[in-house]
């Protein structure tokens, strides 16, 4: 085990930077000590003699000047004090990390614009030129960057080879660790079947993909620069088959699926509910049992749909246990932040605060939960300018929920599809945002409305839980039923403003937006509706007797 000691100098006392080293240093197995703040260049050497390391780390972030005093103190202790074969590290802002080079001091230095992915490379002993190598498994690939998150961009343009070219570009950027493959609606629902096609469809919310080889095409197209991994919407219409596709060719990172949707619910397949349920819970058992990661993506279908938060709430969890009970090991929760689109930050987050807190009261030794954050799509302007300020701002909101993969949303979706350049630039702004959050950002989870926004959701959350509990009093599981969750949308428990004239949805739900959180709403009364009282009135109207406790 190699150890390591570091310490700001001089007067400098911003730390954050040597403690997020240390954590990837640690989770590398090197010993880690910090010395501490602003010490002098004798007490530097004084630890030298003292722990023995096989790194020193000297960190300074401010104003050069001071810095070239210390760095002449430092050149005459190591002209006459041999510290054999320490490796010396310096860190800095550029115009401090210029004058560490200057002296020729130092092994190594860091100056302040290198990615994560090169401050691993430097922990793992890859010297510039040697080459790099990169997971090639979704969780191996966040273990190795936690706390950091990876990055995630889908791409998906109406023309074949323009994709191809497209991840080209990006794999050589190496921004991107998931390259999220968007085909077509026609590809989704009819790969199986195309002469259902409908030709004028083609390219319609995505690339155009006809054959396994052109899957294969974008899988070469990847492997170049960091070797992102590719994975692949879901088919919404023979399921298995597709994942059977997506696994024999782009090797899928992980599988996303609803419980709910790609159905009829949201003709994006002809699938009655019922049955959609049942499919969708075969997909994530086929995945289970080939120990590929699995998504539910439900939650935010909800919340794109006017459901109440609330509702949205009380899927994640069910969605989540859903996966669980279908033997899923590995579960990526996605949290859709801006959804709607006028959500407060304060309630926004609560929101997602009320979520982790449900999903991951699931985990066990076989059921790990990893969060996924990313912005929600209909809160990006048109205009590129301000898109590029939202991109920013959700980013920010969303690392207090400390995930494990950023979902980066291209500031442009509202405008045009997003290109490479598009992707790129994108993935740019927010790893600029994830520096500087953990240079030391406020923990804005602490705050007071946040906190109660979460308590409030969690109690509403569970008195819709306890209503589909006892909607399906005499099934085995409630919870997984598919007759039972899909009678939970049939009897309006679950439902949405959006879902007027759906042939599987009540449709009757009408919210608003209260004090930037969204809730169930009497429009006559003017008034929020607390969910014990709005899924008791619907138990009671399928004349069942029993009350939420």
């Amino acid at each position: 085990m190699k150890k390591i000691i570091a310490c700001t100098i001089g007067n400098c006392v911003h730390v954050a930077g040597i403690m997020n080293f240390f954590n990837l240093a640690d989770k590398e197995g090197y010993e880690t000590k910090f010395l501490g703040i602003g010490l002098s260049i004798d007490e530097v050497f004084e630890a030298i003699e003292r722990e023995k390391p096989d790194y020193v780390g000297l960190s300074y972030r401010l104003t050069p000047e001071p810095l070239y005093a210390l760095m002449d103190e430092l050149k005459a202790k190591r002209d006459v004090i041999d510290t054999g074969d320490i490796h010396w590290i310096f860190a800095g802002i550029e115009d401090d990390a210029k004058i560490a080079e200057e002296y020729g001091l130092f092994d190594s230095i860091f100056y302040g614009w290198e990615d994560i992915d090169e401050t691993l490379a430097f922990l793992k002993g890859r010297e510039e030129g040697m080459e790099i190598s990169y997971p090639d498994h979704l969780i191996d690939r966040i273990e190795e960057k936690y706390p950091y998150p990876i990055l995630r961009h889908h791409i998906g343009l109406p023309k074949l080879d323009a994709t191809i070219e497209a991840i080209e570009k990006i794999a050589e950027e190496k921004v991107l660790d998931v390259i999220s493959i968007a085909p077509d609606q026609n590809a989704q629902e009819f790969f199986f079947e195309q002469d259902k096609m409908d030709p004028r469809l083609t390219g319609a919310g995505g690339v155009p993909l006809r054959s396994p080889e052109d899957f294969r095409a974008l899988y070469n197209a990847a492997q170049r620069g960091n070797f992102p991994l590719l994975r692949s919407y879901s088919g919404t219409k023979d399921t298995i088959p597709f994942a059977e596709v997506l696994n024999d060719t782009i090797k899928n990172a992980w599988c996303a699926t609803p419980i709910f949707w790609y159905s009829r619910l949201d003709m994006r397949s002809k699938r009655p509910l019922a049955r959609a349920i049942r499919e969708n819970q075969e997909l994530m058992r086929w995945h289970a049992q080939r120990n590929i990661p699995v998504e539910a993506n439900d939650p935010h279908h909800w919340s794109l749909r006017d459901a109440s938060d609330a509702i949205a709430v009380a899927d994640a969890w069910l969605v989540a246990y859903n996966a669980k009970k279908c033997g899923v090991k590995h579960y990526i929760a996605q949290f859709m932040f801006n959804n709607p689109a006028h959500l407060s930050p304060e309630m926004d987050l609560g929101k997602m605060l009320a979520k982790i807190e449900l999903i991951e009261s699931l985990e066990d030794e076989n059921f790990k939960v990893y969060r996924e954050a990313r912005a929600g799509l209909t809160s990006f302007p048109a205009d590129l300018y301000a898109a590029k300020g939202q991109l920013a701002a959700s980013a920010y909101l969303a690392l207090n929920i400390k995930p494990h993969i950023y979902h980066v949303v291209g500031f442009c979706e509202a405008h045009h599809a997003a290109d490479a350049q598009d992707v790129i630039e994108s993935c740019k702004i927010v790893r600029g945002i994830i520096k500087n959050d953990f240079l030391g950002a406020v923990d804005m989870r602490k705050d007071i409305n946040v906190q109660r926004r979460k308590e409030e959701l969690i109690r509403e959350a569970k008195d819709i839980l306890e209503g589909i509990r006892i909607l399906g009093k005499d099934c085995e599981d409630p919870f997984s039923d598919p007759d039972n969750l899909a009678r939970t949308v049939y009897t309006g428990i679950f439902d949405a403003p959006q879902l007027v004239g759906n042939p599987d949805a009540r449709g009757e739900l009408k919210t608003r937006m209260v004090a930037g959180g969204l809730y169930a709403y009497d429009e006559e009364e003017g008034r929020i509706i607390p969910e014990k009282e709005r899924v008791s009135k619907i138990l009671e109207r399928e004349g069942i007797q029993e009350k939420i406790r």
